[in-house]
């Protein structure tokens, strides 16, 4: 499908998220962060994905401010950590996130992972966050099948997001599938493998017929399946190429062989034994 930079998905809730991001996990605290956002602000992206696990959303924040972009034009996601689980530590978790971006509203907030037995008390309180306008949008991170249907049989309120690892060699048809029959919108992290993957010589053979990099192909992948994608960079160079991906198209061909390099390869955390 054909897109552009400015191009976005519409959440269950009406809100548009851009389908490309910018994700700043590892980029550290300090000028690193704040001038990855930069670059990426000047390629055109306007979707930026940190957490307060990554320790950035304070150097996030300030990107935004300075950038002179309007807030409007921008989607910022941030995520709750393990460790703030519960009804009452979420809430001030997310106050606190809001504190360090020192921006008036999250666009999207996200429970980072399936923390056993408080979970859905956690999303009780992500509910009240939205209503409270803390949040546009709410939704999850590293959930499963199984843990999305415990969710939904306990919450009238559907998940606007799943965040999870997916590229090529982790194509999680099924979980996919499910996303989608549920209106939940499917959002790929580590889509380039952690460059493990960038060599391998069905990425590079597809890249050189299309006269792009093996990057710029896996980023692509995710997009011809509509995926919100968000590969990380704080290089220049990378970042602007990254974003290099709206001016073709993979054929059916191709994109049927680089659905079929799926091996279950995981390069971060694996949610599936999440009690």
């Amino acid at each position: 499908m054909k897109k552009t930079l400015t191009s976005a998905a519409r959440l269950n809730n009406g809100i548009e998220m851009p389908y490309l991001g910018l994700g700043v996990y590892l980029a550290g605290p300090g000028s690193g962060t704040e001038n990855a956002v930069q670059y990426a602000f000047e390629a055109g992206y306007r979707h930026i994905d940190t957490a307060s696990l990554y320790g950035n959303e304070r150097e996030v924040g300030r990107a935004v401010r300075n950038s002179r972009i309007p807030r409007e034009e921008i989607f910022i996601t941030t995520k709750l950590w393990n460790s703030d689980h519960g009804y009452n530590r979420t809430i001030t978790a997310c106050e606190e996130s809001l504190r360090e971006l020192n921006l008036p509203y999250i666009d999207l907030y996200l429970i980072h992972w399936p923390v056993e037995n408080l979970r859905n008390e956690t999303w009780e309180a992500m509910i009240a966050l939205q209503k409270d306008g803390k949040c546009r949008a709410i939704g999850v991170s590293n959930y499963t099948i199984r843990h999305l249907e415990e969710l939904l049989a306990d919450s009238p309120v559907v998940p606007a997001v799943n965040q999870v690892e997916f590229s090529p060699f982790l194509y999680q048809k099924d979980l996919l599938d499910f996303c989608r029959s549920h209106g939940i919108q499917l959002e790929a992290y580590s889509p380039l493998t952690r460059g493990k993957k960038l060599n391998h010589p069905a990425i590079t053979s597809i890249a050189a017929r299309y006269g792009k990099t093996s990057a710029q192909i896996m980023i692509r992948w995710s997009l011809e399946h509509e995926i919100v994608v968000i590969p990380k960079s704080a290089n220049k160079r990378r970042i602007y190429e990254n974003a290099d991906v709206f001016d073709f198209e993979i054929t059916h061909e191709d994109l049927a062989l680089l659905d079929s390099l799926n091996k279950d390869c995981r390069f971060d955390w694996d949610p599936s034994g999440a009690p």
